[in-house]
């Protein structure tokens, strides 16, 4: 079977995927794909469509599309013995919708989670997609309601709890969590419930005292601190030792579109990484650290909050309140890094837990999943440190 003709029963897998999901579930702000159509441009200009979500983790899209700066260096100016390039967004509200368009050629890039890349990645027979790069890390927590009387991991017995996501980063992090620490959810024979919930209900929910608690991605974990009488129970930073780094978002690629436009995909990673280290520079972050509490300027926090405010509203009609995002970014951190041994043990954990597809019972093997080689020619082109 060649690899078109997997690719093509892929798409049907990932439906298939989806739909056991229930991957209806928004994310920060009710975005869907339901408006998105395969482009048939027959121009001789390449195109590169790349998809993201309206999410703090996938700042560098956001920021970076809605200033102009993935333009500048993606389109540029190219001279006549070269193809232009026109690039094209589309905004998702979930990975599995994501993973589907880009199987479906309606997008060839994206900023996803482990969890739709891996699902992705093994349904497609391990040829449908690549991850290229980094994005970022961290940016998730597990609050809990002020007066649901958890004080420690001996009260999580008996509570319901909710996750963005059946399946997805946040949903796998409080299922393993709970079981580590000596329980199990009702379905499982246990008396934990968890449930997957739209952000924003999530919140509704906890003022109702109808959940316990949730684990989020920021800036909802700054959120229900602030709306929802909630406290945060575990940052999920905590969970790695001794770095606190764990991949929450990547950019992935359909490895078609890499093998046939590697320069277009060069310029994407040249793109993020240069909207990276913009992002660490005015956070007084590096490419490992987190923000210096003691040494930042307040003045260059607001330039990237109100760079990612500027193009989330474009894109949402919505921003958030700068408080909130301050919180958010000091729990985020930006790296073109892929963090490849933390995507490895979500993995696992994903599997142990039932939620990776074709793999029941059988051990994960996705090292094939990262091709790094043109990250490695960004970097090396900047004078920065590759990436193993």
């Amino acid at each position: 079977m060649n690899a078109k003709t997997k690719l093509g029963i892929s798409v049907s897998i990932i439906i298939a995927i989806i739909i056991t999901s229930q991957s209806n579930i928004n994310g920060l702000f009710s975005i869907g794909s339901n408006n998105i159509k395969i482009d048939n441009d027959s121009s001789t200009s390449k195109t590169l469509k790349i998809g993201y979500f309206p999410n703090v983790n996938h700042a560098q899209a956001i920021i970076g599309l809605k200033n102009g700066d993935f333009q500048k260096i993606i389109e540029g100016n190219t001279n006549a013995s070269q193809s232009k390039i026109k690039l094209k967004e589309f905004v998702f509200s979930d990975g599995p919708s994501a993973i589907e368009a880009l199987f479906g050629g309606q997008i060839d890039a994206a900023y996803v989670g482990p969890n739709p890349a891996i699902n992705g990645y093994i349904a497609s027979g391990k040829e449908g997609l690549q991850i290229i790069s980094g994005a970022s890390s961290g940016g998730a927590v597990f609050v809990v309601r002020n007066d649901s009387g958890i004080n420690s991991v001996k009260d999580l017995g008996g509570k319901k709890f909710a996750s963005p996501q059946l399946g997805n980063t946040q949903d796998i992090s409080l299922r393993k969590y709970i079981v580590k620490n000596g329980f199990n959810t009702v379905e499982n024979g246990g008396n934990v419930t968890i449930v997957a919930i739209n952000p924003s209900d999530i919140l509704t929910l906890m003022i109702k005292k109808q959940i316990d608690g949730a684990w989020v991605p920021e800036p909802w974990g700054a959120r229900l601190v602030k709306d929802g009488d909630a406290k945060i129970f575990v940052d999920e930073r905590s969970l790695w030792p001794p770095t606190g780094k764990f991949v929450t978002a990547n950019i992935i690629v359909r490895t078609d579109y890499l093998k046939e436009n590697p320069d277009v995909i060069k310029k994407l990673l040249e793109a993020n990484v240069d909207e990276t280290l913009w992002i660490n520079k005015q956070l007084n972050k590096t490419n490992i650290n987190g923000i210096n509490e003691n040494n930042n300027s307040n003045s260059n926090i607001l330039k990237v909050i109100n760079a990612f405010n500027n193009g989330l509203k474009q894109i949402t009609g919505k921003t958030i309140p700068n408080d909130e995002l301050k919180e958010a970014f000091a729990r985020t951190d930006f790296t073109y890094d892929p963090l490849k041994q933390s995507l490895y043990k979500i993995g696992n954990d994903a599997n142990s837990l039932g939620f990776i597809s074709n793999t029941k019972g059988k051990k994960l093997d996705i090292s094939g999943i990262y091709d790094l080689t043109l990250l490695n020619k960004v970097l090396q082109e900047k004078g920065l440190k590759g990436i193993i």
